[in-house]
């Protein structure tokens, strides 16, 4: 007759681990991974600060129109004729004081 012995089974305890340790691999990877929480919420805050950036650079482009068109020849603005005159050449009346 066989006597049977108290031995822990190791099959069981491998078992075990291995299933903690992919839990604890996918569990990481979901959350930091390539494709994770923390890269979802990167990608997002990008996304918005580049769509800050293009409203910003198209308000700019949309001034940068108006002074064109405003500067070209079927419509010409004097008073901005004068002051891209003055900003960009330095151009100063004889009868002016300038003060910087």
């Amino acid at each position: 007759m066989t006597v049977p012995t108290s031995r822990p089974a190791i099959g069981a305890s491998l078992y075990f681990a291995l299933a903690f340790t992919l839990g604890a691999y996918f569990t990481f990877a979901a959350v930091q991974g390539d494709y994770g929480v923390f890269r979802q919420v990167q990608i997002e805050a990008e996304a918005k600060a580049l769509q800050a950036e293009r409203d910003q650079l198209a308000t700019e482009l949309d001034d940068m129109r108006n002074k064109t068109r405003r500067l070209s020849d079927e419509y010409l603005d004097l008073d901005l004729l004068d002051e891209q005159a003055r900003s960009v050449l330095g151009y100063v009346r004889a009868d002016e004081i300038v003060i910087r």
